[in-house]
């Protein structure tokens, strides 16, 4: 429950006078003489009152007209998921065992105490349905609904309960994961309600209205203001509205509407220590969904260009040492086999500026820039490799789904270890023939502060030239020396640094895997 303070009832006088005219503060305003005595001075206020008072910019002293406006277009959305059967595992007993006692087990049919028994102890129960539910607004006259990937991921069964309370099948037409968008079709030939999207972009501190169904209570109204824009959710590489309007569990795929009923964003996520409204709301914006919505109604999926590249960003330490005028642009990292990027001469190291003549501010930026052009299109990049500028032509792939996507990670073994060997060492690196600092060794960009590494002085900008002997002039020779000294079972790596001394650096130990 919300905490007021006294500050929370001070009225101004104006506020306080309309309220006394209006009978809401009586005694109080009476004894202050701001009873308004003149009739027709009273007359005006009532009629001002009762039209709509806008105390904040274009806000209405009232919302109602609005809900009753846009509220008919938003349903409730119920996913049925495939049956599970489901193990009692509260039937677990302190020692982990879960059998049935003797006396359990010889109980008679018809006694009280045999279900008891059988839930108590781990006993298998009967099949259940996964259900979802969430919230989704009709954009056509035919019915096409929009939702959240994650509210039907996994459905077998759709329905959809309109403002009236009336439950109508839909069936998917197709979903977008990465920018966790659906769009759904109410198997019904009416004529239905429908909001449009917003053409224009939402001003941080416009009003909105998000419509939804939280915890299950369909039809539920909340409002706020735009946040803020820009800002990043998981690893989407799109831009995201905040909002304060209230959002919880339920709300997603709902709609977050502007003062003229459009539709301004689709609320998908909040940011929540406790799992509940704290006030930070984050919705896709409506020019994203257009166009995604528009891919899926039209072939039921989204076809992204795709690199085949990873990447991470450009750091100050990573600009300095390439002679950057400032850290931007996106850093390749890897080549995945047998993506486009293996078929061009991109290479690891490059720092990838621009896409068709359009700067690359950072990862996120290039990720957005590569997904909206079509797979099989010859793209040009200008790329920074060895302290000097070089156009690069890549022709695009199409960006594979999450399951393919997880084969091609798996089907790399060598890279993921390079990543965990580098790991045990504290230490991000970097050629340093890429960064300006000879032709030999691999220079230090990032020291993890509680490592071995740190402990022990070594610093970001200091020139690895050796591993147990062996020189190395890339991360992943880095990486082979360090899986090789951990399959030897040692426990310590020494390390000669240029124009300093050896270090003993400590190895993670390996973990038994199950």
């Amino acid at each position: 429950m919300r905490n007021l303070n006294s500050n929370q009832y001070k009225l101004s006088g104006g506020r306080l006078a309309a309220l006394a005219v209006l009978g809401l503060v009586g005694a109080t305003a009476a004894s202050s003489g701001l009873i308004v005595k003149n009739t027709a001075a009273l007359a005006e206020m009532q009629k001002t009152v009762a039209t709509g008072v806008k105390p904040y910019a274009n806000a209405p002293a009232s919302f109602a007209d609005l809900v009753e406006q846009v509220k008919p277009s938003v349903v409730s959305v119920n996913v049925k998921g495939k049956v599970k059967t489901v193990n009692n595992e509260r039937g677990q007993r302190p020692d982990g065992r879960n059998q049935m006692p003797p006396f359990g087990k010889n109980l008679p049919e018809n006694s009280p105490f045999k279900d008891f028994f059988n839930k108590r102890f781990g006993q298998q129960q009967p099949p259940t349905p996964a259900n979802s539910q969430g919230s989704g607004f009709i954009i056509s006259e035919d019915g096409y609904v929009v939702t959240n990937h994650h509210v039907i991921k996994g459905g077998s069964e759709i329905k959809v309960t309109l403002a009236s309370g009336e439950q109508l099948d839909a069936r998917l037409i197709g979903s977008d994961e990465r920018t966790d968008l659906a769009l759904l079709k109410i198997k019904d030939k009416r004529k239905f309600n429908f909001v449009p999207m917003a053409a224009q972009k939402a001003r941080v501190g416009d009003w909105v209205l998000a419509v939804g169904n939280p915890f299950g209570l369909g039809g539920s109204v909340t409002a706020g203001i735009v946040s803020a824009h820009g800002r990043s959710v998981g690893q989407s590489p799109y831009d995201y509205l905040q909002i304060d309007a209230a959002v919880n569990r339920g709300n997603s795929g709902g709609p977050a509407f502007n003062l003229k009923g459009e539709v301004v964003g689709v609320n998908t996520a909040i940011y929540s220590p406790s799992g509940g409204n704290v006030g930070i709301a984050f919705a896709i914006p409506a020019t994203v969904v257009q166009k995604i919505v528009t891919d899926l109604r039209t072939g039921g999926a989204v076809t992204r260009g795709w690199l085949g590249i990873n990447i991470q960003n450009v750091s100050e330490d990573i600009a300095e040492g390439l002679n950057m005028e400032k850290a931007s642009g996106a850093l390749v990292t890897r080549l995945v086999a047998g993506g486009p990027a293996t078929k061009s001469d991109l290479k690891v190291s490059d720092v990838i500026l621009s896409v068709n003549n359009e700067q690359v501010s950072d990862v996120r930026d290039l990720m957005r820039k590569i997904g909206e052009i079509r797979p099989d299109e010859v793209i040009a990049l200008e790329v920074l490799r060895e302290g000097k500028k070089k156009q690069v032509s890549v022709k695009l792939g199409t960006f594979p789904d999450s399951k393919k996507l997880a084969a091609l990670e798996k089907n790399q073994p060598t890279e993921e270890l390079d990543n965990k060997a580098l790991d045990d060492l504290g230490l991000s690196l970097a050629p340093a023939r890429d960064l300006g600092k000879g032709q030999n060794g691999v220079v230090v960009t990032d020291v993890d502060p509680d490592s071995d590494a740190s402990r022990k002085g070594i610093k970001v900008g200091d020139v690895i030239l050796q591993i147990n002997g062996k020189s190395v002039n890339f991360p992943s020779e880095v990486s082979t020396e360090i899986l090789t000294a951990k399959k030897k079972n040692a426990k310590v790596v020494l390390v000669r640094i240029k124009d300093g001394p050896y270090y003993g650096l400590k190895l993670k130990q390996n973990t038994a895997q199950k």
